[in-house]
């Protein structure tokens, strides 16, 4: 028996792919000069337990999954932008109870040198922003920052972090926090995609109690 069959339907500017019973993709070539929009479908069995949508452009990327059991989570998460800004959302909707189960936003903003984030998580109860920036790409010295706040708790959490490579195929990274917890690693590249890390972990209020030293090995061919 044949379950998959890939058919396309073409016209000037629309291309649509069958690939199985299941999916079904709608291409429009250029929509308006130099742009592309994908209309993607995937329609599961009830075992499977879902549908999807998604919808792709060159600035706008949509995505909506639906449950098929009686009180289904509604999914809808999208994002907006240019290769420099891009600005996003996450939601969930819960049909039983007829609340957002979950609902996160986030912005970005990039240069070839610099990325920055601010994203509000956990409903809205968390705030995270970041910053990445590489000060050197010969030697691939970075810097970055990262500070958490709790809108319920009220605590603020402030991670910087730095690092630097020693040669092409060794680098060393360190990060400490505001509540003086402090960790460092040296990695080395042996072969290609084989590494071998070397960690250390230390909280510098209680250094006798919470020290830790790792090694790691990770092989791929």
């Amino acid at each position: 028996m044949v379950k998959d069959l890939v058919c396309t339907l073409k016209s000037a500017r629309k291309r649509e792919i069958c690939c199985s019973r299941t999916t079904r993709a709608i291409i429009i070539d250029e929509p308006t000069p130099g742009l592309k929009s994908i209309f993607h479908i995937i329609i599961l069995d009830q075992r499977s337990g879902k549908a999807e949508v998604q919808y792709q452009h060159d600035y706008v990327g949509i995505s909506t999954c639906i449950g098929f059991n009686a009180n289904p989570v509604i999914n809808f998460s999208g994002v907006f932008g240019t290769n420099a800004f891009a600005l996003g959302t996450d939601v969930a909707f819960d049909t039983a109870s007829g609340n957002l189960a979950k609902y996160n936003a986030g912005l970005s903003f990039s240069t070839a040198d610099l990325i920055a984030f601010l994203t509000l998580n956990d409903k809205f109860d968390t705030l995270i922003a970041s910053y990445y920036h590489t000060v050197s790409p010969l030697t691939s010295i970075v810097v970055g920052a990262e500070l958490t706040h709790s809108f319920s708790t009220n605590e603020n959490t402030l991670t910087i972090g730095t690092q630097h490579a020693l040669d092409p195929l060794t680098v060393v990274k360190a990060r400490v926090n505001n509540f003086g917890k402090a960790s460092a690693l040296i990695q080395h590249e042996w072969r290609p995609k084989s590494l071998f890390t070397i960690s250390a972990e230390v909280d510098t209020r209680a250094i006798e109690k919470s020290a830790k030293v790792g090694l790691a090995l990770a092989l791929k061919s």
